[in-house]
């Protein structure tokens, strides 16, 4: 085995430094760009912000995850049996809820947070998607709708407003 020479030793670190600086080069250039693209568009593209879980037994869904994952789930004060579920804080994620299922086909549900229900309802049927549950208001919460995209998968859509009934 052979000793490393302290010249291939600052080489290596040398070359390691140089791979570092084009990386944290191109993380600045990246931000840069997603930036720019916000600015020159002038708008912020929709996230999605929050998960429906649908389960048969809820209080048996609920177990399951606060013991799988430790998330925090209490039940909604609001006019239907739902639960509140946080994943967690600091790190990227979304918090979302749990519900009975409603149909025997429903499943996870991503909901994408919009600045106008009604403004997206037209983009969606425009480009082919449907609407399975037409503009309702969450209490307190805001304005929602569910959709289905042109594959079939089903997500919903919510306009932030406090003053919804």
């Amino acid at each position: 085995m052979s000793l490393m020479t302290s010249s291939t030793w600052n080489e290596m670190i040398y070359e390691l430094a140089k791979k570092m600086a084009w990386l944290y080069i191109g993380c600045i250039s990246l931000s840069i760009l997603t930036l720019n693209y916000k600015i020159i568009i002038g708008v912020n593209m929709p996230r999605v912000v929050h998960f429906e879980i649908n389960a048969d037994d809820a209080e048996r869904a609920v177990k399951f995850y606060s013991k799988v994952f430790g998330w925090k789930i209490k039940k909604w004060e609001g006019p239907m049996d739902y639960w509140l579920v946080s994943t967690g804080e600091g790190s990227p994620g979304i918090d979302g809820g749990l519900m009975k299922r409603m149909s025997p086909s429903a499943t996870t549900v991503n909901t994408v947070d919009v600045p106008s229900v009604d403004e997206f309802l037209v983009k969606i049927t425009k480009n082919g998607g449907q609407i399975v549950m037409p503009k309702r208001a969450v209490p307190g919460v805001g304005w929602m709708a569910y959709c289905q995209d042109t594959e079939g998968n089903v997500f919903g859509i919510m306009q932030e407003d406090s003053s919804a009934r």
